[in-house]
């Protein structure tokens, strides 16, 4: 290890490092450095060690900063201070950068290629999607005299966009995302057709039974239809979770969780898309898109929650092409200098608004409601009082999109009086509501009037044991009007919906598995 006290002194560190043949794993930089800052450091010194994995220290302040790391110099990881306990906060880090650089050695780094356009829905879900599922990839516009000349070389053309180009340099035109899972190293089909637990959902819910069920000693798997993470993983910064008073980001969060199932041996199957649930005897089998299946002891349904469309007029038409659901990180960038607007009054809204405020022009929060007081959380109301080019409209709704190829304004609406106003708008956002993911359960799972599955003392309406119930007990917390087949997290009717009470409710359910299992 070589340590120096400012970014100039490390560069002379690395030339002689350099002039001696040697070779470095990692660098680490802290951002505020004399003489030259973080990123203007890692810069020089890729010059000298291309292949070295790159950490950024920064403040909570500067987290524009980070993205501008993770855009000019490709950083691996980026650190927030304070970084102590070093042994929980910065030697995991080190370790899985010097890890990843003996996987890899001087070899470049291998990426996968999109080229599309800006304002394509599909070109968007296929980056989407990428980012969603950590996947490392670079992005060509087909206006960009590269990305032509890769659809050449590929003997495709603008038509033919979306376009992914794996490492292997095969080229896959408009491809699903389970195509696109097969080809970058995604686990898609599952090792065995026997399990003593399926979690179907990889939202905070699904991935904390998957640690606890795979920690448990139970042969688990996880399956996921489009990214693990959930809602959760799609927002910017989680500041009230416990254990992290400087927050952290769901895709860091939703990270760990997922390395840590698959340390305890949990598979993770992603872009697989579950059917059909079903009690055959003792076996509870689920049923994929594809017709296959697998089957398990017990189930535990985490498929979590949507956003509910904006039912406003042509925003179906411009949804990926202005319109989006979520936070949507892939389009920051692209919202620089840009009037940015929110629809939503919940704690994922408000988060939204933080994180784009860092990057927009302005933000503005549309939220139905009369304030935000009855849906947002009191710190993150705080913070958004004192961040200068955030606004909120209470008791306003969005009720029209317009623009032709792309999203180009919006027409509001205040409740109280009709009064309506039409302004540029290029980026819209949408935290409406949750929808519960549900509709392909069959009618022996029973739920309530809005979707959401009823569990334990929910389903002894009038103290009586729902119909068709096999067993001499009543149902367990948990558990779903089929035995064995529990739910936790959002989906869940009456459930808390939180990140935490959402992973708290995953290990709960496999203390449920377990009793229901010794009692078969």
């Amino acid at each position: 290890m070589v340590r120096a006290d400012s970014g100039q002194d490390a560069l002379e560190a690395l030339r002689e490092i350099k002039l001696r043949g040697d070779t470095v794993a990692a660098m680490l930089a802290d951002y505020r450095m004399p003489q030259m800052d973080g990123i203007a450091f890692l810069e020089q010194a890729m010059d000298l060690f291309p292949h070295a994995r790159r950490a950024l220290l920064t403040a909570y302040a500067d987290t524009d900063a980070a993205i501008q790391a993770i855009n000019v110099v490709d950083v691996d990881h980026y650190l927030l201070k304070p970084w102590d306990p070093p042994e929980e906060k910065l030697y995991p880090v080190v370790d899985a950068l010097v890890e990843t650089w003996r996987a890899v050695g001087d070899r470049p780094v291998e990426e996968t290629k999109v080229i599309g356009h800006r304002w394509s829905a599909p070109t968007y879900e296929v980056r989407d999607f990428l980012a969603r599922n950590s996947v490392p990839y670079r992005w060509y516009s087909v206006d960009e005299p590269e990305g032509c000349r890769l659809l050449e070389a590929a003997g495709l053309g603008p038509g033919d966009i979306p376009v992914v180009i794996t490492p292997d340099g095969k080229a896959l035109r408009a491809p699903t995302g389970a195509e696109i899972a097969a080809v970058v190293g995604l686990s898609t089909e599952p090792a065995a057709e026997f399990y003593d637990l399926i979690v179907i959902g990889g939202g905070p819910a699904g991935l904390g039974a998957a640690v606890y069920g795979a920690s448990e000693g139970l042969r688990t798997v996880l399956v996921e239809r489009q990214a693990t993470g959930g809602q959760a993983g799609q927002s910017s910064r989680i500041e009230n979770y416990l254990g992290f008073p400087d927050g952290v980001s769901g895709s860091q969060l939703t990270e760990r969780a997922r390395r840590q199932a698959r340390k305890f041996g949990a598979e993770v199957l992603t872009a697989r898309d579950v059917v059909g649930l079903e009690a055959r005897g003792s076996a509870r089998v689920i049923t994929f898109s594809d017709g296959s299946e697998i089957a398990a002891h017990a189930v535990v349904l985490a498929s979590g929650v949507a956003y509910r469309s904006l039912e406003a007029t042509g925003c179906g038409d411009l949804t990926g092409r202005g319109v989006y659901y979520g936070s949507a990180s892939t389009e920051a960038q692209a919202c620089s200098g840009e009037d940015v607007y929110i629809v939503g009054g919940a704690n994922s809204a408000g988060q939204a608004a933080v994180f784009f405020s860092r990057h927009a022009r302005s933000v503005t929060l549309v939220v139905r409601g009369a304030s935000l007081e009855q849906s947002m959380s009191h710190y993150l109301i705080e913070q958004l009082r004192a961040i200068e080019n955030v606004h909120v409209r209470v008791g306003t709704s969005v009720v029209e999109a317009h623009g032709d190829d792309h999203l180009e304004s919006i027409t509001l609406c205040e409740r109280e009086n009709g009064k309506t106003e039409t302004v540029p708008c290029g980026h819209l956002f949408v935290f409406i509501g949750a929808a519960p993911y549900t509709d392909w359960l069959g009618e022996s799972i029973l739920r309530d009037q809005h979707g959401f599955v009823r569990t334990g003392p929910d389903l002894l309406a009038e103290g009586r044991r729902p119909q068709g119930w096999p067993l001499d007990r009543d149902p367990l917390y948990l558990e779903s009007s089929v035995p064995g087949v529990f739910v936790a997290g959002d989906v869940r009717s009456q459930s808390v919906k939180r990140v935490a009470s959402a992973v708290g409710e995953g290990a709960m359910a496999v203390t449920l598995v377990h009793r229901y299992l010794e009692e078969r």
